[in-house]
């Protein structure tokens, strides 16, 4: 068993939905979490599938939230994203982007194979400084309430096991192994080095 917590980030694309409920039940359990988003902004449902509401990371979801109480409170209520903001703001104060930061975590969990595409990209880009390995592992899981409750539950999970293991390295193949055989679900993972 690891002598110290299991760091761990969770990305999805816009660090709203998925990578917060995540963040949510994680920090519970106590686990060292931080949460992020891998797109260039972040975008919630707007009056049309194709016309999304879009923020700078830098705005806080207490702005948001206020924006879109302005724009249409009944939409925004009714379709639970003043919900998911309020949630937010009770964990931190703003959305951040995973290529802004530089913090180092022995596991990083995706939500969508978009967004693992990305983060293995931006790791693989960057310049190797201390050899540390990180675990990225993607949970695909679909952007909607239900689905990310569910999957952060299977992440969760994976780190209780993960953080039980007398060896990270050692345990995850099974771990996963035995995760995809519970849950008929499959994990992509890969191994970068800071």
């Amino acid at each position: 068993m690891p002598s110290y917590p299991l760091s761990v980030a969770v990305v999805c694309m816009s660090n709203m939905n998925r990578s917060m409920e995540a963040h949510r039940i994680l920090r519970r359990k106590g686990f060292r979490v931080r949460s992020f988003g891998a797109g260039s902004r972040v975008r919630l449902p707007g009056r049309a599938r194709n016309l999304p509401v879009v923020y700078d990371f830098s705005t806080t979801y207490e702005e948001m939230r206020k924006d879109l109480v302005r724009k249409d409170r009944q939409r925004y209520n009714s379709n639970g994203i003043l919900h998911i903001l309020g949630r937010n703001e009770r964990i931190k104060p703003r959305p951040e982007r995973f290529q802004e930061c530089r913090d180092r975590f022995d596991v990083i969990f995706t939500c969508a194979e978009s967004v693992y595409d990305r983060v293995v990209e931006e790791l693989w880009v960057r310049e190797q400084e201390t050899f540390q390995p990180v675990h990225v592992i993607n949970v695909d899981m679909a952007d909607n309430a239900e689905d990310a409750t569910l999957g952060s539950f299977i992440i969760c999970e994976l780190c209780e096991r993960l953080q039980q293991a007398d060896n990270l390295e050692d345990s995850l193949v099974q771990v996963l192994l035995a995760a995809e055989s519970k849950t008929g679900k499959s994990f992509l993972h890969t191994v970068c080095f800071y």
